[in-house]
């Protein structure tokens, strides 16, 4: 079985992306959980870039990593500059890690454009960088950028740089597709020529500018790369680089490719979303893999099939990676998308249950006011519970008020919230401020019912859209609210529709609440459940 080295450069090249960035606390955390999924080597920057690299490459060296090596990068020395005189070369050795990651020209374009020297200068550059650095005892590891452009070019000379790196005791010689542009059928015939030509380990590192990059990695891999570098979730420069959530599981698992981090695949969703919370991006919901929508089934034939056998629509089981398989409701739904949900909320229902037929009627109606429920199921599992006249309401309303006030032209506007709510024979009347209206009616909400249920502390708002669903109407236009709620351990969406923005908001607001409290009252009772036959 063939063995790949998986190479993560997120903290290097995925910095380079737009509105992405790090504090040093935050790349030595983000490195740890890299080596903790078994990760074999993590970049952690440009030696010679900027302070903060330099002291990340300082910090990281009092962290004990369980497998990963951490690697500096940096590029050749500059032409007409002695190797042992270079600044960034020295920085390189500076950095004190066991290894490094080199880059050189193996373009004639930039040879001549960017660097502004001789051919014969460039292969002195590469072959004398990486001498100084085998002498200093690092593991070397050559990025020939911009290969395949520069082989198009001129194979000579492409090959010549490799040469170059590789008789200067290079450990790994890395083909880079640095402008992304380079398809599948390319990157496979130079790949295999390069693996034919040299007696050593090849990698390759793909750009995505044209949404090729993991089909390229992949493709490398087939002809012989034993060494693949990318980023979690793409991130990188331009159109970003090549995905390691998508390349890892296409290595591991279609082709049966080994990996260091093959056994830790379960935790691949978990890890890719660590990655999007740290830089504080939003989430792809359709990536590949590790996205929310990567196993989610909306078409009614669709969720009839993966009834009756998962394979008939999922590539993978969607749990080797950590995902989980979702049933979306619309007005494309069948009985079977009912049916799935109703077991799923511990309902006892059969797909002959005249109850199925009422939920789809239901749902019609209210899709046709402008509800939608695939991006919020939480809702739809409450709809599925009045249906079946099964649901609890843990409260009830007695009136709110909210008001918004700017108390001056350079004021900032105070929004403020008054609530009446009644919890079994109690009424509670209170108050809370926000930045918002809806911000402000949530913590009045929250505030009125903690002393009832304490849990709903915990519940926090992490996103909050809004649809206009009939434009013309202009400012009575309806309003589609839906709200993404959190309490740290699950994640789940409401929906709200008026022609009144607060009160589709408060609609969405006590779905939110109440499915909580539902699904802490279901996980109680499935724990005493579970209890019971011990003590029988």
């Amino acid at each position: 079985m063939k063995t790949v080295q998986i190479y993560d450069t997120t903290l290097r090249d995925g910095m380079q992306g737009e509105g992405v960035s790090l504090s040093v606390a935050g790349k030595i955390r983000m490195a740890m959980r890299l080596d903790e999924f078994g990760i074999d080597y993590i970049e952690g920057g440009f030696a010679a870039s900027n302070p903060k690299d330099m002291e990340f490459f300082r910090e990281i060296r009092t962290k004990k990593l369980k497998h990963a090596k951490v690697a500096a990068f940096g590029s050749t020395r500059h032409a007409r500059t002695p190797v042992g005189e270079d600044q960034g070369t020295l920085k390189m050795i500076e950095a004190q890690t066991s290894v490094v990651t080199l880059f050189g020209k193996s373009w004639r374009l930039h040879v001549n454009d960017v660097l502004r020297t001789t051919e014969t200068e460039n292969l002195a550059m590469i072959r004398d960088t990486v001498a100084y650095l085998k002498q200093h005892g690092r593991q070397v590891i050559y990025d020939a950028e911009h290969f395949f452009d520069g082989y198009k070019d001129s194979p000579a000379y492409a090959m010549a740089t490799l040469r170059s790196a590789m008789q200067a005791g290079a450990d790994c010689l890395v083909l880079c597709d640095t402008r992304g542009g380079c398809l599948p059928h390319e990157i496979a015939d130079i790949t295999r020529t390069a693996v034919e030509a040299m007696a050593m380990p090849v990698g390759i590192h793909c750009h995505n500018d044209s949404e090729m990059a993991v089909a390229n990695s992949i493709e490398a891999v087939r002809a012989g790369a034993v060494h693949v570098q990318g980023t979690i979730n793409g991130y990188g420069e331009r159109c970003g680089n090549a995905n390691l959530c998508a390349i890892i599981p296409g290595l591991a698992m279609k082709l049966g490719y080994a990996c260091h981090c093959k056994a830790n695949l379960n935790g691949l969703m978990d890890l890719s979303r660590y990655v999007d919370n740290s830089l504080n991006m939003l989430h792809d919901r359709q990536a590949a893999y590790v996205g929310e929508s990567a196993f989610a089934h909306k078409a009614g034939m669709h969720v009839n099939a993966v009834e009756k056998n998962p394979r008939s629509f999922e590539h993978v089981p969607p749990e080797t990676v950590g995902n989980e398989r979702r049933i979306l409701i619309s007005e494309l739904s069948g009985g079977s998308n009912v049916l799935l949900k109703a077991i799923e909320m511990g309902e006892d229902m059969r797909k002959s249950s005249p109850e199925i037929r009422e939920v789809l009627n239901k749902l019609e109606q209210l899709e046709k006011k402008g509800y939608q429920f695939e991006s919020a199921d939480a809702s739809f599992k409450i709809l599925i519970q009045k249906v079946l006249k099964s649901h609890k309401a843990f409260f009830e309303l007695e009136g709110y008020r909210v008001i918004v006030e700017k108390r001056g032209k350079n004021e900032p506007c105070l929004s403020e919230a008054t609530i009446k709510v009644k919890v079994g024979k109690e009424i509670e009347h209170t108050a809370g401020e926000g930045d918002g209206p809806v911000n402000a009616l949530d913590n009045a909400l929250r505030r009125a019912l903690t002393r009832f249920y304490p849990a709903i502390a915990n519940v926090a708002l992490t996103d909050f859209s809004v649809r206009i669903l009939d434009p013309k109407e202009a400012t009575a236009a309806k309003t589609r609210v839906i709200i993404e709620s959190s309490d740290g351990k699950d994640a789940w969406s409401t929906v709200g529709v008026s022609e009144n923005i607060i009160e589709a908001s408060w609609e969405a607001l006590v779905d939110s609440v109440e499915y909580k409290l539902f699904k802490d009252e279901q996980a109680a009772r499935k724990q005493k459940s579970a209890k019971s036959p011990e003590k029988s």
